[in-house]
């Protein structure tokens, strides 16, 4: 329990403070340990003691550092001014960089794929999203990093610095080239890098006789636009651009993009000029193009044939052809919208012709079959060859039978019957008759049984003349089904074989 004690001149110090005070100065008659109850309330250890010295002594040497640290920041940065103070100090971009001007300057382009903007077939133009990289060596942008504190690149605008003019051969744009204002990244041993994105328009030209199916090569060609091969040689980094950061696109698909060197000498300039060409290689996602256009043409040539398979009697069979027509008709239309215009005829459009060609023809058949079945009484019968070959052996191929006929056999055909005089024919010479109820004096009644007789005959022929023709109608419907179809389904296999 702490009792009071006598004033003094050495009044007590707080405790946080009081583990900086000299023993010399503690009062008269205190405990060392202890502390007034007026004052903290509580006692103070010698582990505390110590733990207050080692925090002061950290909380010194936190501040030590924080006050150091911006004269590191700031060191190097003065260091950086003055490496570009002196780099800059008699630099300049309008010449070659090069110590000897007969000494050509290597530039090193490496072209990434980011994605596919637009590809025009009308128009022919190609838009891209590039990132192009740019290396050479400046002869002139050389230091020693120990001379500044171990400092060995640094990242100024491009606009300081010589750039090479290489541009786009085969670009589509109006507008002039315009460099990006993008850093380069400078090196001590004079290295120079230069990353830069660009949207570019080339020309490409588009080949859609393979349409939906087509595949297109085009080229970027990269050179410099003045300087020669002499002055100036660019070569490609590595055999291919990038595509790493490549975004799909959902009509095209991106085989690769091969990069290939020329040396080419152009009549108005006797130096050689080597540029750099990616080719570019797509292949059109065809599935839309299928589904949309070329599986309802597909369905509709497939259904044409069928109108040799509806009965005569229906009355139909002209109708469907004509319908059918009329739809390839209007989805050659919108075709026709779609398709890019080209010199030659796309895969689909020759798909379309075709089809369109044999429904015409088809429905033109329809009528001709349509004319034999209707072939009255008064027609002529079936000619001799016909019946041989056609209601004979074609009909057993291809079993065209009557009611109740077992297949593979036929009707025997018949030959017309030979007509005869309606008086019965020649008669024998009358013989004298004395007696006066014979029937052989009945002249008029002999006469008018015979015609009747003849009349019946005639009927029945012209009947059967007409069912044979209506069988001869029969027969070709069935031979012209198989035709058609086996027609439509070969062309419709020779276009979907080309998706797979």
């Amino acid at each position: 329990m702490c009792q009071a004690q006598p004033e003094s001149r050495y009044r007590p110090h707080h405790p946080c403070q009081q583990s900086l005070m000299l023993p010399s100065v503690r009062p008269r008659g205190s405990h060392p340990e202890t502390c007034p109850t007026s004052c903290c309330g509580r006692a103070m250890g010698p582990r505390s003691h110590h733990r207050s010295l080692g925090i002061s002594v950290s909380s010194l040497g936190l501040l030590f550092l924080f006050s150091l640290l911006p004269e590191c920041l700031g060191a190097e940065g003065r260091l950086a001014h003055k490496l570009f103070r002196d780099l800059f100090a008699n630099y300049t971009s309008a010449l070659r960089p090069v110590a000897d001007t007969d000494q050509a300057l290597n530039v090193t382009l490496e072209v990434t794929l980011s994605q596919i903007i637009d590809m025009d077939e009308r128009n022919q133009v190609l838009t891209l999203y590039l990132w192009i990289r740019q290396e050479w060596t400046d002869a002139y942008l050389r230091w020693d990093p120990n001379a500044y504190g171990g400092l060995d690149a640094i990242r100024i605008p491009s606009s300081l610095v010589w750039r090479p003019d290489i541009v786009l051969y085969n670009k589509a744009d109006a507008q002039p080239p315009a460099s990006a204002s993008t850093n380069v990244v400078l090196r001590h041993d004079g290295a120079v890098r230069w990353d830069a994105p660009a949207i570019t328009r080339s020309s490409c030209r588009v080949d859609v006789s393979a349409f939906p199916f087509d595949a297109q090569r085009c080229g970027l060609t990269f050179g410099s636009w003045t300087h020669g091969g002499h002055q100036l040689d660019v070569r490609p980094r590595g055999a291919a651009a990038s595509l790493a950061d490549f975004v799909e696109n959902v009509e095209w698909r991106v085989l690769g993009m091969p990069a290939r060197r020329r040396v080419l000498t152009y009549g108005c300039c006797s130096e050689p000029y080597p540029d750099v060409t990616f080719t570019l290689l797509l292949r059109r996602r065809a599935a839309a193009y299928v589904c949309n256009l070329l599986l309802p043409c597909v369905l509709i040539s497939l259904l044409a044939p069928l109108a040799f398979h509806l009965p005569a009697d229906s009355g139909e069979k002209v109708s469907l052809g004509v319908t059918v027509l009329l739809a390839l008709t209007v989805f050659q239309l919108l075709l026709a919208e779609s398709m890019p215009p080209a010199e030659s005829v796309p895969l689909i459009g020759k798909y379309y012709m075709a089809t369109m060609t044999m429904v015409t023809f088809s429905t033109a058949l329809t009528i001709l079959i349509m004319k034999l079945h209707y072939c009255g009484p008064s027609a002529r019968p079936v000619p001799a060859w016909a019946r041989v070959l056609l209601l004979g052996r074609l009909a057993r191929g291809l079993c065209v039978r009557e009611r109740g006929e077992p297949c593979g056999q036929s009707r025997p055909p018949e030959s017309p019957p030979s007509p005869q005089p309606p008086d019965g024919g020649a008669r024998p010479p009358p013989v004298a008759c004395h007696e006066p109820r014979c029937l052989c004096r009945q002249e008029a009644l002999l006469h008018h049984v015979a015609t009747i007789a003849n009349t019946f005959r005639s009927h029945r022929a012209a009947q059967r003349r007409h069912e044979d023709w209506k069988r001869l109608a029969r027969v070709m419907d069935r031979f012209f089904l198989g035709i058609f179809f086996s027609m439509a389904l070969v062309m419709s296999l020779l276009v979907l074989v080309q998706a797979l």
